[in-house]
């Protein structure tokens, strides 16, 4: 998967599946399953490190799991989030920090926001840095939403919206991930933008779909929101082979003679 064709599957009406990735197992498996694009996600300041948002995550976690994600993919094109306050602050800054992320391995960059980050999208893609965008729910954000709340319910808010998307393309912006909105809206701005649109929460109009790898394999439930289907249950497997471990070894059972040198 190149830039390029992200394009190219738009047109031709084919789906982009997207999923997050914060290390090299799980990088080599996704691309096993073969998914072609991996979003090293600032995700994992909730689902790796614990936190209750995103917005402690740095550019030092960023550039970590980057190159780990970047290390193992062989085919997989790799995008990476550009965490809080890495480009918020001037044009400058943003196209050094999405340097950095580029020079870990990272094919592209995402960053959150419509018409406030244009001049940050122009400053990256003049210098041949390829952006992602992202509108909608921005988790960056959520503290002056009160919440994870869904976005663009309401005709201004969902006309604003509309006008982000189509100013982030106008920017140079070769995709944009629509998060948490109804499915009427993603479908009306999937419609009218010429670039692809990957959806999280936004109905099955987009021209894409992105899932936090944690939520659809069953690991993280701590909160599920409601566009999360999870494919597996591994949690539960991963509890039940640890309770058996802790018993056997209780009980004398673990390690056997199959399990010991001679």
């Amino acid at each position: 998967m190149k830039i390029p064709d992200f394009q190219r599957a738009k047109r031709e009406g084919k789906k982009i599946v997207v999923v997050t990735g914060y290390d090299a197992l799980f990088a080599r498996i996704i691309e096993q399953a073969g998914i072609e694009v991996i979003l090293v996600g600032d995700s994992l300041g909730v689902v790796v490190q614990g936190k209750h948002d995103t917005l402690t995550v740095t550019m030092e976690d960023m550039l970590y799991h980057t190159r780990m994600v970047a290390g193992a993919a062989e085919r997989a094109l790799v995008v990476a989030d550009m965490p809080f306050l890495s480009y918020q602050v001037s044009n400058e800054e943003a196209v050094r920090n999405a340097g950095r992320l580029i020079q870990a391995g990272a094919a592209a960059v995402k960053l959150e926001g419509g018409a406030n980050v244009v001049e940050r999208v122009q400053a990256m893609t003049s210098f041949g840095i390829p952006v992602m965008g992202h509108v909608g729910m921005t988790p960056q954000s959520v503290r002056s939403y009160g919440g994870y709340k869904v976005q663009g319910k309401g005709a201004e808010q969902a006309n604003r919206l509309v006008e982000d998307a189509k100013a982030l393309q106008e920017a140079g912006a070769f995709a944009v991930v629509l998060e948490a909105m109804p499915s009427e809206l993603a479908a009306r701005i999937t419609h009218e933008l010429a670039i692809p649109t990957i959806g999280i929460g936004a109905g099955a109009s987009c021209d894409g779909q992105v899932l936090v790898l944690y939520d659809l394999l069953g690991l993280f439930d701590a909160f599920v929101p409601k566009f999360v289907k999870p494919y597996a249950h591994l949690k539960t497997d991963a509890l039940r082979a640890l309770k058996q471990y802790k018993e056997e070894v209780e009980q004398g059972r673990f390690p056997t003679d199959q399990e010991s040198y001679h």
